[in-house]
C-alpha cells in the first residue's frame, strides 16, 4: 500500500522496567525506564495502549528509553505537528531506519541516501502512479484476485473457513507485483520471488534497528535474499533495454528507467532494482495488514458486507458489469471501510525522528536535547474519543456526515521536493503520516484495497466460524502492526448453494 519512502515509523518495543522521574534544566521531564539486561519484544504488548496510559499519567510530553536512546514522545495533534513537520535541520529520518531498512532495500536508496536525493525518489514514484497507470490497475488487480479465488485450495469449496493472513497475504503480493512491478516479476512470485521475499521480510526483526550486521542467520538469508532479488530486477531491466520495445504497460519498472536527477544523472539500473525492492516490501507489508484487518473486521459485521454489495448492485448495475476505475470511486461505502479500519488499524501507528538540533516546545519550559529520539503517534489520536466518539469501535458509518474541521485535513499545503501536497498534521487522522516523509501511495492504496474489497464481495459472504471467538490482537513485535496469530473468517460463494 504504502512506500517505504513515507512515514515508516517503528514497534515500540516493550521491556520489563521501573518508571521514575528526574528533571534536568533545558530537558523536557523525563519519564525514566530502566530496563534490565533482557531483551524482550512481547507480540501482545499493545503500544498504543501503553502511550495512552503514560499521557494519562504524564501528559501529551513524557521521555523513556527506547532502542537504547533517551525518546521524548509528543501525542496529540500538536505533538504531530511539532514531529512530523519539523524542519529538516531539526529531524533526520535517516539515522533512526536506515540501519533497518538499507540492509533490507539495498544502497543509495530512501534511507540511505541525503534527503534532497529521496525526494527526488519519492517524485519518480509519485508521477509514475499516473491517472492512467491507476485506471489500468483495477483490471490487472481484479484479474488477480478472481484467478486466485478460482484456484486457490484454501477457497475451493462452497462454504468453509480460511486463514486470513495467509490468504490475503498472497492476494497483496499478486496484485501489487502484476500492477506496480510488472508481468515479469509477477511470473516469478510462484516460485523464487515468495522464497526471496520472505527471507527479506525476516530482516525486518526489530533487533535489527541496533544490530543489523549481527551474524544472525535471518541477516545471512536477508542478505542472500537482497542480492538475488537486485539481480533479478537488473535481469529485467537489462532485457527491456536490449530489446528495445516500446512501453507495453504502465507498471514503476518502465517509469523509473526514463527518469533522470535533477543533476542529469539518469537512475542508475542498482538503485532502480533497490527502489522496487523497497516498494515491494513496505507497500506489501501495509496492504496485506489493512486488507487483512478489512475481511476480519467485516466477518464480525455481515450487514456490512451485504451492503458492500447492494452498493455495487446499485452504483454499478444490476449485472456487476467488470469494474473499472471510475467505478470504484462511485464506492463510496467501500472507501469508508478502507478509511475506517485504517483509523484503527494503521500499520505504522508511531514515528520516530533522530533530534538535530535543541528543539524548544512551544508552550512549555522544555527543550528537547540533541541526545534525544523524538516521537509522535498518529495511532493514539486516531483512538481518541475527543475526536472519535466510542473511537474502538469498528463504524465506517461514522464516515457518512460531513467531515468536521477536526477530522478533516487542512488545505495549507507545501512542495517538498515532490509535489504540493497538504500539510496535513492538523488533523487526528493520519494514516498515511505527513510532512516531507508523508505516504506517497494513498491513491494506489485505495485503488488496490478498494479493488480487492469489491472483489471479494462479488464472490462471498464473511462471517466468524464462531460467535464466542475473540477478535485478533495487534502484533507488535515487528515494523508493521498486523493481526497476532492465526485467524480463520468463514466464507459462503454467492449463488452456490453449500
Amino acid at each position: 500500500m504504502s512506500p517505504p519512502w513515507s512515514s515508516t515509523g517503528s514497534p515500540l518495543l516493550e521491556v520489563p522496567s521501573v518508571m521514575a522521574w528526574t528533571h534536568t534544566p533545558s530537558s523536557t521531564r523525563v519519564a525514566q525506564r530502566y530496563v534490565d539486561r533482557r531483551w524482550q519484544v512481547g507480540p501482545r504488548q499493545d503500544s498504543i495502549a501503553n502511550l495512552v496510559v503514560n499521557r494519562w499519567q504524564y501528559g501529551d510530553i513524557f521521555t523513556f528509553v527506547l532502542l537504547g536512546k533517551k525518546t521524548t514522545v509528543y501525542l496529540g495533534t500538536k505533538g504531530n505537528e511539532f514531529i512530523l513537520n519539523g524542519k529538516l535541520r531539526d529531524v533526520n529520518a535517516e539515522e533512526v531506519y536506515s540501519p533497518l531498512t538499507t540492509p533490507v532495500f539495498g544502497r543509495h536508496v530512501v534511507y540511505d541516501c541525503p534527503n534532497a536525493k529521496l525526494m527526488e525518489q519519492k517524485k519518480f514514484v509519485k508521477f509514475g502512479l499516473t491517472s492512467e497507470a491507476l485506471r489500468s490497475y483495477v483490471h490487472l488487480i481484479t484479474n488477480e484476485v478472481d484467478d486466485f479465488v478460482k484456484n486457490s485450495p484454501a477457497l475451493q469449496d462452497p462454504k468453509g473457513t480460511f486463514n486470513v493472513s495467509k490468504v490475503i497475504a498472497e492476494i497483496t503480493i499478486y496484485t501489487a507485483s502484476r500492477s506496480l512491478q510488472g508481468q515479469e516479476v509477477r511470473d516469478r512470485f510462484d516460485s523464487t520471488f515468495a522464497e526471496m521475499y520472505h527471507d527479506l521480510d525476516k530482516g525486518f526483526a526489530p533487533i535489527n534497528f541496533m544490530l543489523p550486521w549481527a551474524p544472525l542467520p535471518h541477516n545471512r538469508k536477508r542478505d542472500a535474499a537482497q542480492k538475488k532479488m537486485t539481480e533479478t530486477y537488473l535481469d529485467i531491466i537489462k532485457a527491456r533495454r536490449t530489446s528495445g520495445d516500446k512501453k507495453d504497460s504502465e507498471d514503476m519498472v518502465w517509469n523509473l528507467m526514463s527518469c533522470t536527477y535533477k543533476n542529469g544523472t539518469p537512475i542508475p539500473d542498482e538503485e532502480i532494482a533497490h527502489m522496487m525492492i523497497a516498494l515491494l516490501m513496505a507497500g506489501q507489508h501495509s496492504s496485506s495488514s489493512t486488507a487483512a484487518w478489512i475481511v476480519l473486521r467485516l466477518a464480525t459485521c455481515p450487514e456490512i458486507v451485504e451492503e458492500l454489495y447492494q452498493e455495487q448492485l446499485q452504483i454499478l448495475g444490476s449485472d456487476l458489469p467488470p469494474l473499472t476505475n471510475e467505478g470504484l470511486q462511485k464506492l463510496d461505502l467501500h472507501a469508508k471501510v478502507i478509511k475506517e479500519t485504517l483509523r484503527i488499524h494503521a500499520p505504522i501507528h508511531s514515528i520516530i525522528r533522530a533530534v538535530k538540533n535543541p528543539m524548544p516546545v512551544e508552550g512549555t519550559s522544555y527543550v528537547i536535547p540533541t541526545t534525544h529520539n523524538v516521537l509522535s503517534s498518529p495511532g493514539v489520536t486516531a483512538r481518541s474519543p475527543e475526536f472519535f466518539p466510542e473511537p474502538l469501535k469498528w463504524n465506517p458509518h461514522r464516515w457518512d456526515e460531513a467531515e468536521t474541521e477536526t477530522t478533516k485535513e487542512e488545505e495549507e499545503q507545501i512542495d517538498y521536493g515532490y509535489g504540493l501536497v497538504t500539510k496535513g498534521t492538523n488533523s487526528p487522522y493520519l494514516p498515511f503520516g505527513a510532512g516531507r516523509h508523508r505516504c506517497i501511495g494513498e491513491q494506489f492504496a485505495y485503488v488496490q484495497l478498494g479493488t480487492i474489497l469489491a472483489a471479494l464481495v462479488r464472490h462471498f459472504k464473511f462471517s466468524q466460524p464462531s460467535a464466542d471467538i475473540p477478535f485478533p490482537e495487534t502484533d507488535y513485535s515487528s515494523l508493521f502492526s498486523k493481526p497476532l496469530g492465526t485467524s480463520f473468517v468463514q466464507y459462503e460463494r454467492r449463488g452456490v448453494k453449500a
